[in-house]
Order: C-alpha cells, then sequence, then structure tokens
C-alpha cells in the first residue's frame, strides 16, 4: 500500500476505483464507486472485494480521509475464485470534487436520446439507468415526465419534438417512439439530415413493425432520402428473439441491442 497522503478539506465521501486490473477481475479499470458513512453509490463489482474495499474506504474517511492504492489478489484470502489481481485507488473527496468527479464520469458515458415517454419509454429509462449510458429523455409533452428519473437520464421538452435533434451529442444513439407517428417520422427524418452532414448518429432506431417501416420508408424517399441512408435506421429494433411486447420486456431488448453498440 502506497503513503496515505492528507488533504486539509473535509471528505464527505471515498472514491473507490479500479485503478489497474490484471488476469480476471470482476470490472474494468475505470469502473468506481463512491463509499460514504452511510451510502454507496456505484459498485466494483461486488462480492467480497467490493465488501472489503468498502471497509477500508470507511477506515480512511473516518481518519480524515487521504489517498492509497491498494492491491487485492482474488484468491483465497477473498473467497473469490477470479485469479486475477484488483488495484484499486481509494481517494477522498470533498462535495465539490464529487460532484466534478460524477461529471466527468458521465461525459465517458455513452450518449443516448431517448425521443418518447410513453410506456416503452418509461421502462427503457428505468433501465438505462442502471447502465452505462447517459440519457436524453426528450418529448414535446413536458407534462410526461415524471418527479423524479435516474441521476443519468436528463429530461428535455422539445416542441416541436425533433428540433431536439440538432442539439444531441455526437455519437448519440437515438431511440425514436414518441406518442404520435407523424413526430416519429419527423424525429427520424431530422437524424438522418444531421446524419447526412455530420455522421455522427451511430444508431437510430424506430419502434414498430415490418410493415410501419415499409410506410415510413416510403415517406422518406419522398423526402428525398436515398436507399443507403435510410439503410442507417434499424426497424423494428431490440436484440432478435424475444417476441414479447410488453413494456419491460421491449426495454431489455433494446437495452441489450444497444450494449453490443458500446
Amino acid at each position: 500500500m502506497k503513503e496515505i497522503t492528507k488533504s486539509d478539506a473535509k471528505p464527505v465521501a471515498v472514491l473507490v476505483s479500479v485503478d489497474r486490473a490484471q488476469g480476471s477481475v470482476p470490472r474494468e479499470e475505470g469502473a468506481w464507486m463512491a463509499v460514504s458513512a452511510d451510502s454507496v453509490e456505484g459498485t466494483i463489482g461486488g462480492g467480497h472485494l467490493e465488501f472489503e474495499a468498502i471497509a477500508q474506504a470507511r477506515a480512511l474517511l473516518a481518519g480524515q480521509g487521504g489517498e492509497a492504492v491498494v492491491r487485492y489478489p482474488l484468491g483465497p484470502s477473498l473467497g473469490q475464485c477470479c485469479g486475477g489481481v484488483a488495484h484499486l485507488r481509494f481517494r477522498s473527496v470533498t462535495a465539490g470534487e464529487l460532484a466534478q468527479a460524477r461529471a466527468q464520469l458521465a461525459s465517458a458515458l455513452a450518449p443516448v436520446a431517448l425521443f418518447g415517454g410513453g410506456h416503452v419509454g418509461q421502462a427503457l429509462v428505468r433501465v438505462l439507468g442502471t447502465l452505462p449510458f447517459e440519457v436524453t429523455w426528450v418529448d414535446s409533452r413536458d407534462e410526461i415526465f415524471p418527479a423524479e428519473v435516474p441521476a443519468n437520464v436528463h429530461c428535455e421538452h422539445s416542441d416541436p419534438v425533433q428540433a431536439a435533434v440538432g442539439g444531441l451529442r455526437p455519437g448519440s444513439r437515438v431511440l425514436v417512439m414518441s406518442f404520435s407517428h407523424a413526430e416519429d417520422l419527423d424525429i427520424v427524418a431530422a437524424c438522418l439530415k444531421r446524419q447526412r452532414v455530420h455522421g455522427d448518429l451511430p444508431y437510430i432506431g424506430l419502434i414498430g413493425s415490418k410493415t410501419k417501416w415499409a410506410v415510413f420508408r416510403h415517406r422518406l424517399e419522398q423526402r428525398g432520402f436515398s436507399a443507403d441512408e435510410l439503410a442507417r435506421v434499424t426497424c423494428p429494433i431490440g436484440v432478435p428473439g424475444i417476441a414479447g411486447k410488453q413494456p419491460g420486456v421491449i426495454a431489455v431488448a433494446v437495452a441489450a441491442q444497444l450494449l453490443q453498440l458500446a
């Protein structure tokens, strides 16, 4: 263990991150959790490794903070048989530093733009809230958003709804599932126009059947989009082989497809 250094500012939590990973370990380098005296945010993989790390972090916090790197062999001593070695960095942080760390970590998350606050949209937000995505949730109805959403989800009211496409983060995975087929068509068209100019939307997914896509395809062709441009749209969405149409089932299938792109 490296020598612990201390700071004058009063820490509110200890940021624990996977500093280096050798062999088979529960989480990748950069995975993190924030440990306060009475709560834990995030995870470094669970199991006895995380149990020991939480105890170490709280001991560091009780001792007025500091920084350390600790080597954990994942063998019999930890009751884990992964066989690798995890080097965990412990760093005490003030309230301001914790907020800054959250912002830095969020900027590294894959961006997702979800258009639509209906039943499937609501179910998707609940699933995506647990996954490594930064979600912009857009709807033309401001009242549709719930009072509380996951920390990685940001609500945006846009009327007309397709106007929000221009402000999306480059690299956004776009999911289109508004309450209106007319809105869906305008959103997809706006995405294709942006793709034509910038080429920075790696996934444009439209909820619906093959029949819906056939109708949309014809209407988009009338708006001047080529076959190559239309080939960039995924419809139906979700990993194949899942037949259920319940909102939660669709949400899991769509989230799995997004993870395949990450």
